[in-house]
């Protein structure tokens, strides 16, 4: 579970003060998909890097699974990331001449897993339909084939937690919104999912939208949008 209360951020910038974040409460239970939304400034990304543990806040709390996130040291929330947390970026970030199964198996190779290794890569990407293409370099994927790949490396240490910032900022329509199914998939398996997203289509996908402007939350609704959503990209 994730819980934030009452978290600011505030960067300096030479002698200015920035407050990305300025006094968020969320809480993300177990289970649920939620899409944070909000224009350019609005803090979605710094909020989505504290969730992350890729940056503390400022002030406030932030519990996940009941862990004082402030309170662990560097190798701690290195391992919460590893072995709790995947993330799915707009970029891709794959090893252009590696294969798609040793980029799924990098995650693995860090965290010092020897025994099991590959099979564990290539079941992650029987889950998102890529086995047939586990040899294939990234040059020889598309770009959504690509954004699979790199949910599988995400999903290869079975986080319960899947973080993706506006994973389909480089895809097209169709390969956007077959990443969004995906991510239903991964949802409707009991996989938290948090989205940062622009787009009202692909928040749609989400059972929850919550609304950033300005550091601030200013919207957090339950939606039934998800059904019509994953009928239209499904061609229904």
């Amino acid at each position: 579970m994730i819980q934030i209360e009452g978290v600011t951020k505030v960067y300096r910038m030479g002698n200015v003060r920035v407050h990305a974040l300025k006094g968020i409460d969320l809480r993300v239970d177990d289970g649920e998909f939620v899409a944070i939304m909000g224009a350019s400034g609005s803090g979605k990304s710094t909020l989505m890097n504290i969730i992350g543990c890729l940056d503390l806040p400022t002030s406030g709390r932030y519990l996940l699974d009941g862990l004082d996130v402030r309170r662990l040291d560097d190798n701690r929330l290195a391992i919460i990331r590893n072995r709790k947390i995947g993330f799915v970026f707009q970029s891709f970030n794959l090893i252009p001449r590696s294969t798609a199964l040793h980029n799924v198996e990098m995650p693995l190779i860090y965290g010092g897993m020897g025994d099991g290794r590959r099979q564990r890569a290539m079941a992650a990407l029987r889950v998102v339909g890529l086995a047939d293409r586990a040899r294939h370099q990234p040059s020889e994927l598309s770009g959504g084939q690509q954004q699979r790949v790199a949910i599988a490396r995400a999903l290869v240490t079975e986080p319960t937690i899947l973080l993706a910032d506006e994973p389909t900022g480089n895809l097209d329509s169709e390969a956007s919104h077959e990443i969004m199914k995906l991510l239903v998939e991964l949802n409707d398996e009991g996989r938290t999912i948090v989205l940062i997203t622009h787009e009202e289509d692909y928040a749609a996908y989400a059972k929850r939208v919550v609304r950033l402007r300005d550091g601030l939350i200013v919207g957090d609704h339950l939606v039934e949008r998800r059904a019509h959503a994953h009928a239209e990209a499904s061609g229904g």
